[in-house]
């Protein structure tokens, strides 16, 4: 509740029941029909426009990093430390890769009045076919 409150996000039930099982293990990546299956096991009574709002809303609270695969798939990162990721096609899931495993070199100069946030680089991975 108190992280909620911090982030200046209201504590109703829907979001502590998200944030507790975003949040109450270990660091992870999901999608919104992810969470939705989890929150309905859970016995969470929520709508996945409520889910896709919710993560939308932790990410502009900094609570939560946005990884975009494509223009139709996110995942949700809870680790908003500076680091990159391997997306494994063959099973459709993230994994992270070390920030200083990769060097970024000659950025362009950025727009007038405009700073770096930061570099986002997905690394797409499949298996290999046996020989």
């Amino acid at each position: 509740m108190a992280v909620l409150r911090m982030a200046g996000l209201r504590p109703t039930r829907q979001r502590l029941a998200l944030a507790e099982l975003l949040f109450g293990g270990e660091h992870r990546h999901i999608n919104a029909e992810q969470l939705h299956s989890e929150a309905e096991a859970a016995g969470v009574q929520v709508s996945l426009a409520t889910i896709y709002n919710s993560l939308h809303q932790f990410r502009q609270a900094g609570l939560l990093r946005e990884i975009s695969i494509d223009a139709s798939r996110s995942y949700f990162d809870t680790d908003t430390t500076d680091h990159h990721h391997f997306f494994i096609e063959d099973e459709q899931r993230i994994v992270d890769i070390p920030s200083n495993s990769i060097r970024i070199t000659g950025l362009p100069e950025t727009p007038e009045g405009m700073t770096v946030t930061h570099v986002d680089v997905i690394v797409r991975v499949k298996k290999t076919a046996r020989r």
